[in-house]
């Protein structure tokens, strides 16, 4: 007998939530909001661990709103009763677009407000005087609204959410946290959403929670390997930069890509020496203003750009060295390894492995969400060789068994030694001073809209819909030859492969040359389904490889 499935309608939530949650195309609920949301609407604290994209923002937004729409119809008090925190400003604006998603047909009954971005309090002071239901801000901007008594919570708060509390200790806001709660009234519903249960969030769990309900899903930490597939190539710094320039000025890389880096100057090397090829890329980093990076975010998915380069900096750690950084504000409540709803995103590239194995499961749990499959791509080189081995033991159990398949991305650097050549004249090109120059430069430009403009995009709100973030810096000279791939520079063994992942447009253009020849049915059959984009490049080492094995059988 097949066990029933639940439903939201199962839920006994109001109609116009459920209609909400029907255009959102929440066919049915994931497996934490299965769990929660019935245990929320009964009043119980919460305490749940669940990985990223496993639908825990749903889980506790969906029954604060339900339990507001009740309230509502007996009593026409306008308070704030509930109170959200997140680690960075990107996730406290995802919060507050999924809740306007939520209340799509009862946005007359449920105001909210997010006190994130970075603007003068008194600017913010008349709307929480309009007591919004619900108020959502980073633990550094809340306490602050309580501090001034913009925000007073102290009798009406009924429902109080710490997001990602594992990331919020990460980020050095433990002490605001801890100051935010002797504001609170003594009695209110509690929810604790995090990634891990660290001995930080086992504190602070004592302290939000009253005999909280622990949900720790029986999910593993990535998607299964049917819909993730996961790549490592080892290689070192300048094969770094030939690898990403061949995959990209191929097109053996197809579809959405986010390309992670350690550091904000790697986030400008990259993008000037992608520059010089004619690759174009926004960059995402802790520099540049949060209008600017919730703005990229936004136009990335919808389809305006294929290409960011992220830096997954750890701020709260990194130590103030050099001139730039002297002159430069860094965003202490940047984030954008979690929280982020990247949305179809194809493949997670790490151009620079991540340092502990909890960020790598939190880049490449950006791709492979939902039912959508995805690929993970890591360049690894000697120095970084240790962070792989963490991984793979990660994900290895006791009995030796993987939990995760790591591939190897066997190819021969030897093959591209045309590219090396145009790649190391580019490489030379991107000196430090390019790099500073790269930087301020964008900052200015983008410091420049976010502020002088922002009242002309308010009034021409299409405007902004047009402005770019992937416009090349010209810090660095660009030669028009290197943007075109001559065939001869093109291996033997990948011709094939790049004729049948070149862009449509190209394909077209070359069919009207050669008197309209039809497309191949492989060609098709790979443009059609593109399960994995990756895969087309494999074959240079590992069809060798297969073909050893059946000569020693």
């Amino acid at each position: 007998m097949e066990e029933e499935r639940i439903s939201f309608q199962s839920f006994g939530l109001d109609d116009r939530l459920l209609a909400a949650i029907a255009s959102l195309n929440w066919k049915e609920p994931t497996l934490i909001q299965e769990k929660a949301i019935p245990l929320a609407l009964e009043g119980k604290d919460i305490l749940a661990r669940a990985r990223t994209g496993s639908g825990k923002t749903g889980a506790f937004l969906i029954p604060i709103i339900q339990q507001i729409l009740q309230m509502k119809r007996s009593s026409s008090v306008q308070e704030t009763t509930a109170l959200i925190i997140a680690p960075s400003k990107e996730l406290c604006k995802q919060i507050n677009k999924n809740i306007a998603e939520l209340t799509r047909y009862c946005s007359r009954h449920v105001s909210y407000f997010d006190v994130s971005p970075q603007v003068d309090l008194s600017a913010q002071r008349p709307l929480l005087l309009e007591k919004p239901d619900i108020v959502i801000g980073t633990p550094m901007r809340i306490l602050a609204h309580l501090q001034e008594q913009n925000l007073v919570v102290h009798e009406s708060l009924r429902t109080l959410v710490v997001d990602e509390a594992d990331l919020l200790f990460s980020y050095g806001c433990g002490n605001d946290v801890n100051k935010i709660l002797t504001y609170l009234p003594t009695i209110y519903q509690a929810y604790l959403m995090s990634a891990t249960l660290s001995d930080e969030v086992k504190n602070v769990k004592k302290l939000v929670l009253h005999n909280p309900v622990v949900l720790k899903l029986k999910e593993p930490d990535l998607p299964e390997s049917d819909r993730l597939t996961q790549y490592h190539i080892k290689c070192e710094e300048e094969d770094k930069f030939v690898l990403i320039y061949s995959l990209l000025k191929l097109h053996l890389i197809q579809g959405k890509s986010l390309i992670f880096v350690s550091s904000v100057d790697r986030c400008y090397r990259l993008k000037l020496f992608l520059e010089q090829f004619g690759i174009k890329s926004c960059v995402l980093n802790s520099e540049l203003p949060a209008a600017c990076r919730c703005h990229a975010v936004n136009q990335f998915n919808m389809g305006i750009y294929d290409i960011i380069i992220a830096s997954d900096e750890r701020i709260a750690d990194e130590p103030n060295v050099g001139p730039v950084r002297k002159k430069i504000k860094r965003d202490k409540e940047y984030g954008v390894s979690r929280g982020i709803d990247f949305q179809f995103v194809s493949n997670v590239i790490n151009f620079d492995f991540p340092p502990t194995v909890e960020a790598y499961v939190h880049r490449v749990g950006r791709t492979a969400r939902g039912n959508d499959e995805g690929t993970a791509l890591s360049f690894v080189s000697t120095k970084e060789a240790h962070l792989l081995k963490q991984v793979e033991d990660y994900f290895t159990d006791d009995s030796g068994n993987s939990k995760a398949e790591f591939k190897p991305y066997l190819f021969k650097m030897e093959e591209l030694e045309g590219f090396k050549y145009r790649a190391r004249d580019a490489f030379r090109a991107v000196t430090r001073i390019a790099v500073r120059e790269a930087r301020l430069k964008e900052i200015k430009a983008e410091l420049l809209t976010a502020r002088n403009l922002k009242p002309y995009f308010e009034d021409n709100p299409r405007d902004l819909q047009i402005l770019r973030h992937d416009k090349s810096l010209h810090t660095v000279k660009l030669h028009s030859h290197l943007q075109d791939v001559p065939d001869y520079i093109v291996p033997p063994t990948l011709k094939n492969a790049v004729k049948n992942s070149e862009p449509k447009k190209k394909r077209q253009r070359n069919k009207s040359n050669t008197g309209g020849i039809k497309e191949g049915k492989a060609s098709k059959r790979y443009r059609q389904k593109q399960k994995d984009p990756l895969k087309s490049f494999q074959f240079a080492g590992l069809t060798e490889l297969e073909s050893r094995k059946k000569k020693r059988k």
